[in-house]
């Protein structure tokens, strides 16, 4: 993907899944925390391929997520506040592009934005009908860690 600066914003690391409601917004809100502690001049955020999904929760944030960021002490405005669907525009304001689960949403992002499928990075971390989200979020916060370290050795 290609990296865009911009003299007045921060580079900008976008994470997409599936509903924008677990796992990328536990990416967005864990990698802002870190980027902030470490005064890294990068900021994430998130978005959603089909977010009409989790149209009907209760809640707009998965409780999962909510609970391991409260455990970790990462405040929850450091994620959106709503589930919020990928649009292009996203994807041309993002310096870096990653989805949570290649076989999960290659297929979505080629029927959705085909001209970017092939043009960001693809992680492995299921969701929860897959992976228990005591083994799922950590291993998003281990792939946000070497994310970070990455940015670290570019400043």
């Amino acid at each position: 993907m290609t990296h865009r600066t911009s003299a007045d914003s921060h580079p900008l690391v976008l994470f997409i899944c599936t509903g924008n409601f677990y796992r990328s917004r536990h990416a967005e809100a864990y990698f802002n925390w870190h980027a902030t502690q470490q005064n890294l001049p990068v900021r994430a955020f998130s978005r959603g391929l089909l977010t009409s999904l989790v149209a009907d929760e209760p809640t707009l944030l998965s409780v999962n997520t909510e609970k391991r960021l409260r455990e970790l002490g990462i405040p929850l405005h450091l994620t959106g506040s709503s589930p919020t669907q990928l649009q292009p525009e996203d994807l041309m304001k993002a310096h870096k592009a990653i989805a949570l689960k290649r076989d999960e949403h290659y297929e979505m992002m080629q029927l959705s934005h085909p001209e970017w499928a092939d043009r960001i990075d693809y992680w492995t971390v299921h969701d929860i009908d897959f992976l228990d989200p005591k083994h799922a979020l950590p291993q998003i916060e281990a792939q946000v860690h070497r994310l970070v370290e990455e940015f670290k050795l570019r400043t």
